[in-house]
């Protein structure tokens, strides 16, 4: 199986999605998911520049010794563009690699652990009314457990919340994950901690108060908090019995989440921007956290991530996927696959994509029931219509970023 030919395809159907696909010399086709959210063509540019000219040639069959030399041959190693887009060739190897022997990923990566994955959704609001009916519509679509986002009272726009303007292309898609906005400039948002912190805990009240004790909730801090503070809200939310406060404080600084640990018995998730087993060492070997946030896109593919995800199975730390639509179906498939194989997942981020999205990349997985499966075709399930691709050349987009009162800029 040697490869003959590696495409970098650029689309954007409902949002800017790289994706590598690998040919090989007896005709089998790999995709790999190398998006990274704003910062796309940068990804584009190490592929196509750098990565795809050591690809010719070689042998499609070698997984593991590939990554190897991707990883070391660069010296410059790590950094989210570097393992984005080994994660990438990763993904395509492995999707080859489960059409050449006829068998899903997950069989390769030694059978299934689960029938399903339990996902949760997003549910958010400006208000606690909207947020409630966000809940209900999740309920209604599956869903057995919420990612709970909120307005703050005096706050024009924060992360999160899907009734705010999100820049997409049809007004009527609906994404509770913000993505990338279309523009020449990042949107500026505000923030006020203080304010946050006052509010936040009446909300998981009246949501408990709702829907009751048994729906696992969860809550994003999308790395706003210091540590004090995050100290502070996790142990505020202890009566409302959260599944996890995912990414409480700057992830940079991990030895704040030992402060954090010391104050709050609400499980702690956390790493969505990590890129390698280095960033999660400590946190996983000192017992800082409770479920890994890696996405298989971004720690350079699913060979590394199952190894961080056994090393983290020795401390009891479970999975919980990185899975909001700025990662492709073909990323999520690769999650899904992955998830279904280990013994220690504990949760699969799931967000839709729209149906411009669904149209570009063909799809195998399954949801039923409140569960995610990835289904049962050769690879990873996933195909790319090429043509269909075509038609939504890339937009220039960007993130957006926090400004507080006084105009510093703060952690978005």
């Amino acid at each position: 199986m040697i490869i003959d030919k590696a495409e970098v395809i650029v689309t954007s159907p409902d949002r800017n999605f790289v994706t590598l696909r690998l040919t090989t010399d007896d005709g089998l086709v790999g995709l790999g998911d190398a998006t990274l959210n704003g910062r796309e063509l940068a990804v584009v540019a190490y592929l196509t520049e750098h990565v795809v000219p050591l690809l010719i040639g070689s042998d499609a069959a070698r997984i593991e010794d590939t990554w190897q030399f991707l990883y070391r041959s660069a010296y410059w190693r790590r950094g989210p563009v570097t393992m984005a887009a080994s994660a990438a060739v990763d993904m395509a190897l492995w999707d080859i690699k489960g059409k050449a022997a006829g068998m899903p990923v997950y069989q390769l990566l030694g059978g299934a652990s689960r029938t399903g994955l339990l996902a949760y959704g997003h549910a958010s609001g400006k208000t606690n009314s909207e947020l409630f009916d966000s809940v209900r519509m999740h309920l209604e679509h599956g869903y057995r457990a919420m990612r709970i986002q909120t307005g703050v009272p005096g706050l024009k726009a924060i992360y999160g919340i899907a009734s705010q303007a999100q820049g997409m292309a049809d007004a009527e898609t609906r994404y509770d994950h913000e993505p990338a906005r279309r523009g020449n400039k990042p949107t500026e948002e505000d923030w006020d901690t203080r304010a946050y912190l006052t509010h936040l805990p009446g909300v998981f009240e009246a949501v408990r108060n709702e829907f009751g004790p048994d729906l696992p909730l969860l809550h994003d801090g999308h790395h706003r908090m210091t540590p004090i503070q995050a100290a502070k809200l996790g142990k505020a939310l202890e009566p409302y019995d959260l599944f996890w406060l995912e990414d409480c404080t700057p992830a940079e600084n991990q030895e704040a989440l030992r402060l954090v640990r010391q104050h709050t018995t609400t499980p702690l998730a956390i790493g969505e921007i990590f890129n390698t087993v280095w960033d999660f060492k400590d946190l996983i070997r000192d017992q800082l956290i409770d479920y890994v946030r890696g996405a298989v896109t971004h720690m350079g593919g699913i060979t590394p991530l199952k190894k961080t995800l056994e090393y983290a199975a020795q401390y009891q730390i479970k999975s919980g996927m990185h899975g909001p639509t700025d990662i492709s179906p073909v990323g999520m498939a690769a999650a899904m696959h992955l998830g279904l194989a280990i013994h220690n997942f504990g949760i699969q981020e799931y967000m839709p994509h729209g149906d411009r999205t669904n149209r570009v990349f063909e799809q195998t997985f399954t949801w039923e029931g409140g569960y995610l499966h990835p289904g049962n075709e050769p690879g990873l399930g996933v195909s790319l219509n090429v043509d269909e691709a075509g038609k939504y050349p890339y937009e220039q987009a960007y993130l957006p970023y926090n400004r507080l009162a006084d105009g510093t800029v703060h952690d978005w």
